[in-house]
């Protein structure tokens, strides 16, 4: 993938190093959720001991490989202003850029604690993404890939989540989520819904950037799709030893995630028409 030298955005808040014991709620899971739980397969709770027990830790990435990270994440999230200023305003729209935070192990947020454990996620309520570099080596050890578009897509899901709350579309889980009416596995749909669209704008995302500079090079969405492939819930509920539960899907399983991956990069199409489609396309029919 061809980033460097590009701009950097001024939007990203270094933190890193700040950081405490990961302690305190689960806050805001976002992109992928359990995954740096299921990497070690076993109880959360468990493994949030383990995280807590290990204190202000040293991070396993040395201070040059931490910086080049760090300007990596700031290269792609530039990118991503780039496209989605530009889409948003082909629909007459205004985007609102969001806030990156990058930290180390524990970090205040809007919806409660973050912690490295969670891996990258997005807070609506700061509308800020966070990430703990860290992570990008465990997206390796989970995937077998941490390719420069592997960690881009990563980045780019967590702002589609961004994009979902500026269009609305997380309010519509959210205010199921506090009914009373919706069944747990019912959310549990929503909830896949929205990732596997989150999936989808991140596929946008790589379109539009492609054409604005030119960014892929080969190989670059197979190891995309291999970090998408690696994150289903089915593999993840598989690599940890756990029984296939689709009934507790949150994110969609590995051919949903990589289905809606590459089809947002063949189309590129951001209009809210397609976009509305992951709301009304009946729950068995998607990523067919």
């Amino acid at each position: 993938m061809q980033w460097s030298g590009g701009s950097e955005s001024s939007n990203v808040e270094d933190k890193r190093g700040m950081g405490g014991a990961a302690i305190g709620g689960l806050g805001g899971l976002s992109i992928i959720g359990v995954i740096m739980f299921l990497i070690q397969g076993g109880d959360p709770a468990e493994i949030l001991n383990k995280v807590q027990q290990g204190g202000n830790s040293k991070s396993p990435l040395t201070q040059e490989q931490s910086d080049n990270e760090a300007k990596f994440v700031k290269v792609v999230l530039k990118m991503t202003e780039d496209v989605w200023n530009d889409q948003f305003k082909q629909q007459g729209l205004r985007y609102r850029e969001p806030k990156l935070e990058l930290f180390t192990n524990s970090t205040a947020t809007a919806c409660g604690t973050g912690q490295a454990a969670m891996g990258p996620f997005y807070c609506p309520g700061d509308q800020k993404v966070y990430i703990d570099l860290i992570f990008f080596n465990e997206l390796k050890k989970l995937t077998g890939t941490n390719a420069d578009f592997a960690r881009a897509y990563v980045i780019a899901h967590e702002v589609g989540h961004h994009v979902q709350n500026l269009m609305g579309y997380s309010t519509r889980v959210d205010e199921a989520r506090q009914s009373r009416r919706v069944s747990k596995e019912e959310l549990n749909r929503l909830s896949v819904r929205l990732e596997l669209q989150a999936d989808y704008l991140a596929g946008v995302w790589g379109h539009h950037a492609n054409k604005q500079r030119k960014i892929l090079e080969p190989g670059d969405i197979e190891e995309g799709l291999k970090a998408a492939e690696g994150i289903g819930d089915d593999k993840l509920m598989r690599g940890s030893g756990r029984v296939v539960r689709p009934e507790s899907f949150t994110h969609g399983t590995s051919a949903q995630r990589q289905f809606y991956l590459k089809q947002g990069l063949r189309d590129g199409d951001a209009s809210k028409q397609t976009l509305d489609r992951f709301f009304t396309t009946p729950y068995e029919q998607l990523g067919r």
